[in-house]
């Protein structure tokens, strides 16, 4: 079984011949091909050459999910960027387009097509949908609307201007959408599996639901809308905590949902897949600092447990619950990888039951 077709079989809640795994490499893919973090984020060729090289060293991994930065949308409405050789791009938080609530008026729709950032990450995934095709599912990520506006306006300043001119910010990040909409649909076209929406703001550890739901709900559904009549899947990436999986599901209807921490409604993650396991892939939730500090011996029993909770009939993928940014995750990937592989395994006498 390739890991297109594993992948598949986790997405129509079934159980394939072990759990799916991805170690959520990106930026540090870069340390496959020799580039620095500039030149991996704005140049497609190295950057799919990352990605194919990670792959090619570790064949097991069973998704390519094309995280380049947060920062790559919100050049479409000339937002100053800061690069350097080993962080991912950030916004100059000193010169942000919208510098008082009179600004969020500047934020229209635009084509997606001047935007290089955007025309790079198209080509990056047309390289690796061109490379892999049915081998692996290749998966594009997309800064939600909200999350996109945040970049371009100091996130607390944005959030008083939700109470103090709440249609201004609700307007503009329909701007957003709007094109994001549009650049989706060219992602699409590229023949990518799924648009993965990171939708950070959808978490009690950011606003209220009734705020996030009354802010992006119509925007974001709107661009999952899209995606679907697309023929393509959303996904959606949220780290936050408390994460809304009821509010996104209503709006998005996504294939899978990546998470760090278990959503509101849910004590712990057992109740997560009770509650949430038939109507939506689950992926990850490894945290992130297990893959740097802590013992070999604890990372391995915490990919075991999540397997032990998640992962009968179906429906999970093994990953971390955010990107794993230290070029020292590497040998805990690898062990991730072969967790999976030998710990994960479906079957008459598999791990998983036994457990």
């Amino acid at each position: 079984m390739n890991s297109m077709e594993r992948v598949l079989k986790a997405l129509n809640h079934e159980e394939a011949d072990r759990v799916p795994v991805y170690p959520l490499w990106a930026g540090v893919t870069r340390k496959f091909v020799g580039a620095d973090y500039k030149t991996w984020s704005t140049d497609a060729e190295t950057c799919a050459n990352g990605y194919i090289e990670m792959a090619k060293r570790y064949p097991d991994i069973d998704c390519i999910v094309t995280l380049i930065d947060l920062s790559l949308e919100c050049t479409a409405w000339g937002q100053e960027l800061i690069y350097s050789e080993s962080d991912a791009a950030h916004p100059n938080y000193e010169n942000q387009v919208i510098q008082s609530v009179d600004d969020y008026g500047k934020i229209k729709h635009v084509d997606y097509r001047t935007c290089d950032r955007m025309m790079m990450h198209i080509d990056t995934c047309r390289r690796l949908v061109d490379h892999f095709g049915d081998e692996k599912p290749v998966v594009a990520f997309v800064y939600g609307p909200l999350g996109t506006l945040s970049m371009l306006r100091n996130q607390q300043k944005m959030y008083m201007d939700i109470y103090d001119d709440p249609d201004a910010v609700r307007g503009a990040c329909m701007n957003i959408a709007r094109t994001l909409k549009d650049y989706a649909e060219a992602l699409c076209d590229t023949g990518v599996a799924a648009i993965m929406w990171d939708t950070l703001f959808a978490s009690g550890s950011i606003m209220s639901k009734e705020m996030w739901d009354d802010m992006e709900g119509d925007a974001i559904q709107m661009c999952a809308e899209a995606v679907a009549a697309k023929g393509c899947m959303n996904m959606i990436h949220n780290c936050g905590g408390d994460i809304y999986f009821d509010a996104q599901i209503k709006r998005m209807h996504p294939a899978a949902i990546s998470f760090l921490y278990p959503p509101d409604d849910c004590k712990d993650f057992a109740e997560t897949k009770e509650k949430y396991g038939d109507q939506t892939t689950l992926i990850g939730a490894i945290p992130p600092s297990m893959a740097v500090f802590g013992s070999d011996k604890a990372f391995d029993e915490e990919c075991m447990r999540q397997i032990d909770t998640m992962a009968a009939d179906g429906g999970f993928m093994l990953a971390p619950g955010c990107e794993l940014l230290n070029p020292a995750s590497i040998p805990r990937g690898e062990r991730m990888i072969e967790v999976a592989k030998t710990y994960g395994v479906y079957g008459e006498k598999s791990a998983i039951e036994a457990a």
